[in-house]
């Protein structure tokens, strides 16, 4: 592991038992000790990048006070500019950003923008209860527009402020006011979220050590066979999952022992985006709580559900639900697939500029595409048992098809990642066109068979007409 990796690691260890701590505070002292917190962790790990979050926020806030109607685009047109300020620094004869700097512009500007998406809501509803006389339904919105301090605290607040997972303004003000925190669930679920973290962790430097990405950039891997080189994929996207499944469960423990996130089951929170129906914060003895808010990965579907699209669905599940929220929703596009692509190109931004990112993330549209086609113009029309065979053989390629953008996201360079699919003749890329090639023939034979069955139709009734009218005169 890299010193870097160590810093996270030794960041994550120290924020669970930290949590428990914060549930002994008052809301003012708990919102004033995460801050204190959260800054000393920027300060100490990002040094004078530091003024580069700051920045932003203060930024932030300054469009929020001026024109709240257009908050919602300016904060995002502001944090994205930002960020390819931030990426492109060293052209202007400025230092280097950190990579701890990175990490925290990365999860601060998801959360500029949906503090800005916030207020704007605060806002219409006020504007609605104003001329409806009557309390607005609407569920979990902020109760009023956040000071300076508010919007400081909620940005370097220290739970989660460099490996996640992302949560909403209303999410922290929440934590902040729980009204019994001690009361809430603990050790349990922290424990349940620590276990595989061993395993995982096991499992990452046992074949990261066998299976190093660093040779894959070698003439030597290029002479290996055919075999050998589509195998080596999957190993790097098996040490890629076994790494952030250990970050993020980690993350996640930190959250919980906080007791960040925890709403009753009936809330039916939802993964970054919180509660989506109404409910009482009083604290019933018989409640049943949960973390779905924070949660941040489904290990195990994403591993095995049988769809790409529902591949991305468990994976960094705050971060899909920021994006679905404020870029898919207000995507220039109405058809899915381009809508799906315009939310991978802002998600590739995101990630940064490397041209690897967008070869792989503008590669999932099309594996969706090929899987749409495929399912409507084959699955559809199989029994029971066939579509269960189909099932596991789309299940095979979407893990293939993941294996293979994988290599883009950790090769980063185009040549390096264009090479490789090389290598391997594009496989991923030759099934997908097929599959929707086929899936526009067998659409396109029965579009036919229903024309020519039409036609038919058309002429019967014509000859029963002539029919009709005969009998009828001869009567």
């Amino acid at each position: 592991m890299s010193p870097d990796e160590l810093i996270y690691l030794g960041i994550l260890a120290a924020s669970i038992p930290v949590g428990f701590l914060f549930r002994y505070l008052s809301p003012p002292v708990k919102q004033g000790s995460a801050l204190l917190l959260g800054l000393s962790i920027t300060i100490a790990t990002c040094h004078i990048h530091t003024l580069h979050s700051l920045v932003t926020v203060i930024g932030t806030w300054i469009i929020i006070k001026s024109s709240w109607r257009h908050a919602p685009a300016l904060s995002l047109s502001w944090t994205f500019l930002y960020l390819l300020f931030f990426r492109l620094i060293t052209w202007f004869g400025l230092p280097q950003p950190t990579p701890f700097a990175n990490a925290v512009q990365l999860l601060l500007t998801l959360k500029m923008v949906s503090l800005a998406n916030e207020v704007h809501s605060f806002y219409i509803e006020k504007k609605k209860e104003v001329s409806s006389f009557a309390k607005s339904p609407v569920i979990a919105g902020i109760a009023q527009e956040p000071s300076l301090y508010d919007i400081l605290s909620y940005s370097y607040c220290y739970v989660g402020i460099m490996t996640g997972p992302f949560f909403r303004f209303q999410t922290y003000t929440d934590w902040l006011t729980q009204p019994s925190p001690l009361s809430l669930p603990g050790w349990e679920p922290c424990l349940q979220r620590l276990k595989p973290i061993p395993v995982y962790g096991a499992l990452f430097l046992a074949v990261n050590s066998v299976f190093p990405l660093s040779y894959v950039r070698t003439e030597e891997f290029l002479d290996q066979n055919f075999f050998y080189r589509f195998l080596y994929m999957i190993a790097i996207f098996f040490v890629f999952r076994m790494r952030f499944y250990s970050a993020w469960c980690g993350a996640e423990a930190g959250c919980i022992s906080s007791g960040l996130g925890c709403y009753p089951e009936k809330a039916l929170s939802k993964p970054g985006g919180g509660p989506t129906v109404n409910y009482s914060p009083d604290l019933p003895t018989e409640e049943k709580y949960d973390f779905k808010t924070i949660q941040n990965i489904d290990c195990y579907n994403t591993d095995f559900c049988v769809k790409v699209r529902h591949g991305m669905r468990y994976w960094n599940m705050t971060v899909q639900w920021w994006l679905h929220s404020y870029i898919y929703a207000n995507a220039p596009f109405k058809a899915y697939t381009l809508r799906a692509a315009w939310t991978m190109f802002i998600s590739a931004y995101w990630h940064g500029l490397h041209a690897g990112y967008y070869l792989s993330f503008l590669t999932i549209p099309l594996c969706i595409a090929a899987e749409s086609a495929m399912e409507a113009s084959v699955r559809a029309k199989l029994g029971p048992h066939g579509q269960n065979i189909f099932d596991w053989v789309h299940w095979f390629l979407k893990m293939r098809a993941y294996d293979y953008m994988c290599m883009g996201f950790v090769l980063l360079k185009a040549s390096d990642t264009i090479n490789y699919w090389m290598s391997i003749y594009f496989t991923v890329h030759i099934i997908a066109v097929c599959c929707i090639i086929v899936g526009m023939f067998l659409k396109g034979e029965k579009r036919e068979r229903g024309r020519g069955n039409n036609e038919e139709t058309t002429e019967g009734q014509k000859i029963e007409n002539v029919k009709e009218k005969i009998g009828d005169k001869t009567d």
